[in-house]
């Protein structure tokens, strides 16, 4: 770049001789940040601590101005490589101290290129393909002049009514943990690569647990619970090495996440030995006024730094009110400069005292190539969970005589890339209704049936029975459009909106197969529908290659793999409802159920057992973790242990022979689960503790080990982390709810 060279020697002229460094050798890096932190007067250490919004400066001249004077440290959604390029050259150049800036922006689930909402590609169970997406997500991002992302969102969540379980990993600490450590290495890649971007693991923590499931709300996390389960996935994500956190919405146990103590410093800093930078989220300092916690912006900005808070996102408390708190005596400016070598540190990390810059022409060959495209496609049908498939449904012939193609969501553009997504553009995306086209032609009959998912209208249900009828077999697409989803769009109900069942019950009686594709933000309540159609594919919003990823699977050019993330749910009254809740005091049994409907009228209460059940509902949900279908059969035989004596200074093997007894060249998810049947605290009965995607051709067999170490059965008990001896049980199988089951004793 023509400013390079300048801009170096100029770097190299302010600091003295000191040679920056990008954080492989740490003494000078830190020296160097010292040394810098220094010079800095007090109101340009907390000009560091300040990420401005696009539009937050009434003119470009401002925002230069506030560039050249060390007022911001960061930019939020300021976008274009050009841009950022002449703003970074005006903190290294024409800033006092030749800061470079991070610009930071939400790429969620890709940039251009959108792959399935971070559900669908935990549906995946397939690591290396999401830290393959998310590394595209960056080098797409960062042609355009981005270095910081807001992503991954490791939140646990037990609630389908919560509308960022779209961008959640689902409802398993194990699992979300492989995908935080793969989506930090996607995001970051090679820190001295140009197209490396910072990862910002969130929401620091609790978040997911918000109270009815409703976005911002309360949180009450015991101890044991926040360790065991909510805290894993970002602990993994620490030592995946991302490089910055972020801070709350939430009030967790009585204190906002952005100005709580215990999680900011005692875990994350103290315990975790955190180097990285937090971010509180946009106005979360601020809104602690609102929680009742503090008493005003001032006294936010006091709770938030000495918490942990590195720097405030949107709001200005810290810029307005530290120079006042440090003037006061209430915080150091020895806090102040250790927050501002917090954030430093990551830009050294990045390398962007020394390559600041990005070449403009490079998206151009980044943006949408023809292999992220391929890849957004793998991963799209490697997220599809079929969840029904009676009497071999699917796949269809690509000679079937004519299909009946229905639903608005064969046809959607932007619903089908879901929420988050800023940068992509309906224009990129291949929907159902193309591909399909494309592969039958004229043997393809269209119809809405429903405008859009709540549309009260049956209108289009004539033009719908007339394309079914006329047609060999029926795919319908029904779901909820990307907008149900997402931040701060929760659903009390989750059944499927509108009058998309009323047709479903229609199409019903023309007699045709009906294949159903749900395309959601999350798990709905989908009871009645799958007992309906004769196939379910379970799509998620699948992203810009929807169409030919769908099509890959109807027409059984792949079969399904994918594995729900996240237990289904009969209907919202089951909430919470996750697979390795607690036994209770009176677990019930298949055998003690009886639906109230059954129940004779004169019934006595003793005859309905006084189990924990729900007596309309049942005792099971309607589709457990794990759980996945093929076109294929596996058989699961011959589980065995190397020994059934753990060692606490050993390990054993579990195994068990995968066979493939169908007709379909295919991969499956080998799942373990284990279960600790005493503790010092009641635990959980079953947690996961590994699993395998293995490739099985038909009529062969494989075996698969899983090891267990005695580090895999710590928990922490209230009082401390320990490993206890006694009995486990262990299984090997397809999903939460199956498999193979042994047992061992840890001594």
């Amino acid at each position: 770049m023509k400013y390079f060279h300048s801009i170096l020697l100029l770097s190299l002229l302010i600091f003295s001789g000191c040679k920056i460094k990008t954080g492989k050798d740490t003494d000078s890096s830190e020296q160097n940040i010292q040394e810098l932190i220094s010079k800095m007067t007090l109101a340009e250490k907390i000009g560091q601590m300040y990420q401005a919004f696009d539009g937050f400066y009434p003119n470009d001249e401002a925002l230069k101005n506030a560039v050249r004077e060390g007022k911001v440290g960061s930019f939020l959604n300021v976008q274009g490589a050009d841009r950022i390029n002449e703003l970074q050259r005006i903190a290294l150049e024409e800033s006092k101290h030749g800061i470079p800036l991070l610009f930071g922006r939400d790429v969620i689930h890709g940039y251009r290129t959108i792959f399935p909402i971070p559900l669908g590609m935990a549906s995946s169970w397939d690591t290396s393909l999401v830290e393959k997406a998310m590394r595209i997500s960056s080098v797409e991002a960062a042609s355009m002049g981005i270095n910081w992302t807001f992503a991954p969102m490791i939140d646990i969540t037990w609630d389908p009514r919560w509308g960022r379980i779209a961008e959640s990993c689902g409802e398993d600490p194990f699992l979300t943990s492989q995908f935080a450590t793969a989506m930090v290495k996607g995001i970051q890649g090679n820190l001295d690569d140009p197209t490396a971007v910072a990862a910002c693991a969130k929401h620091f923590v609790g978040y997911g647990m918000a109270e009815a499931g409703r976005d911002y709300n309360t949180t009450y996390i015991p101890e044991p619970l926040l360790r065991n389960v909510h805290l894993k996935p970002f602990k993994a994500a620490k030592a995946a090495g991302a490089l910055t956190f972020m801070s709350a919405f939430n009030d967790l146990n009585g204190v906002p996440t952005s100005g709580n103590e215990f999680t900011l410093k005692t875990i994350l800093r103290d315990e975790w030995n955190f180097k990285g930078m937090v971010v509180s989220d946009w106005a979360s300092v601020e809104e602690m006024i609102t929680h009742g916690y503090a008493a005003n912006r001032k006294d936010a900005a006091e709770k938030a730094v000495s918490a942990g808070v590195d720097m405030e996102m949107s709001t200005t408390s810290f810029i307005d009110y530290l120079k006042i708190l440090v003037e006061e005596g209430k915080i150091s400016e020895k806090l102040i400069n250790n927050r501002v070598a917090n954030i430093l540190r990551v830009k050294m990390s990045l390398g962007l005292f020394t390559k600041p810059f990005l070449d403009g022409k490079m998206a151009k060959d980044t943006i949408l190539a023809k292999s992220h495209l391929n890849l957004s496609r793998e991963l799209a049908r490697n997220s599809m969970v079929l969840l029904k498939n009676n009497n071999q449904t699917l796949p269809l012939s690509k000679d079937i005589r004519s299909l009946a193609v229905i639903g608005s969501f064969a046809d959607a553009p932007h619903d089908q890339m879901g929420t988050w997504v800023f940068d992509g553009n309906s224009d990129d995306s291949e929907t159902p209704r193309t591909t399909i086209n494309k592969i039958l032609g004229k043997r393809m009959n269209f119809a809405l049936g429903v405008e859009y998912s709540r549309d009260k209208s049956t209108v289009g249900f004539n033009k719908a029975i007339d394309a079914a009828r006329k047609s060999e077999a029926i795919v319908y697409f029904v779901g909820e459009e990307s907008i149900l989803s997402g931040e701060s769009n929760s659903r009390g109900i989750i059944d499927l909106p509108g009058v998309q069942k009323e047709l479903l019950i229609e199409l019903k009686k023309t007699g045709k197969r009906i294949i159903l594709v749900v395309m959601a933000g999350r798990p709905l309540a989908i009871a009645d529908e799958l007992e309906l159609a004769d196939a379910v594919l379970y799509a998620w919003h699948p992203g810009t290659m929807a169409g030919p990823a769908v099509a890959d699977l109807i027409f059984g050019d792949y079969s399904p793999t994918a594995k729900l993330p996240v237990t289904f749910v009969k209907g919202a009254g089951q909430i919470p409802f996750y697979y390795y809740r607690k036994n209770t005091g009176r677990p019930a049994a298949n055998s003690d159920f009886t639906y109230i409907d059954d129940i004779p009228r004169n019934s006595k209460q003793l005859s309905l057992g006084f189990k924990s059940m729900h007596i309309d509902y049942g005792i099971e949900p309607l589709l457990p973790f794990g759980y996945g279908l093929s076109y294929t059969k596996f058989q699961y035989t011959n589980l065995q242990l190397s020994d059934t004596i753990l060692n606490f200074n050993e390990s054993i093997i579990v195994s068990a022979n995968i066979s493939n007894v169908g007709n379909f060249e295919t991969d499956e998810i080998v799942q373990m689960y284990v279960r600790d049947k005493v503790g010092s605290i009641t635990r959980p009965i079953k947690e996961l503790k590994g699993f395998n995607k293995i490739h099985v051709k038909p009529g062969d067999n494989m075996k698969v080990d899983f090891e267990i170490k005695p580090a895999d059965l710590e928990f922490f008990n209230g009082k401390d982390y320990v490993i206890e001896p006694g009995n486990f049980e262990v299984w090997i199988g397809p999903n939460s709810a199956e498999g193979l089951k042994a047992k061992f004793v840890l001594k």
